[in-house]
């Protein structure tokens, strides 16, 4: 492959089919340890859901926990008022 004069690079089509990309489609370019590498924005997005993921612990619910914390916070907003 080739850059064009003005730095453009045309992903071959056999790529885009693998990667699921059509005219329009959105991605990420990163530069990671010298390579440079294209994600599609699903492709991104469970790179940092799998990122995160090692920082919950084995059946631990992060959106209930959510829904807890505002139900207290919630809960302590009516009894100031109440006050």
């Amino acid at each position: 492959m080739k850059l064009d004069k003005t730095g453009r690079l045309v992903i071959p089509s056999q790529f885009r089919r693998e990667l699921g990309l059509s005219p329009g489609s959105e991605v990420i370019v990163a530069c990671e340890e010298g390579e440079l590498r294209v994600y599609t924005r699903e492709q991104a997005l469970r790179r940092v859901q799998e990122y995160f993921r090692r920082f919950v612990p084995p059946g631990v619910s992060l959106v209930d926990e959510l829904i807890a914390d505002r139900r207290e916070e919630a809960r302590r907003e009516l009894e100031e008022l109440d006050s």
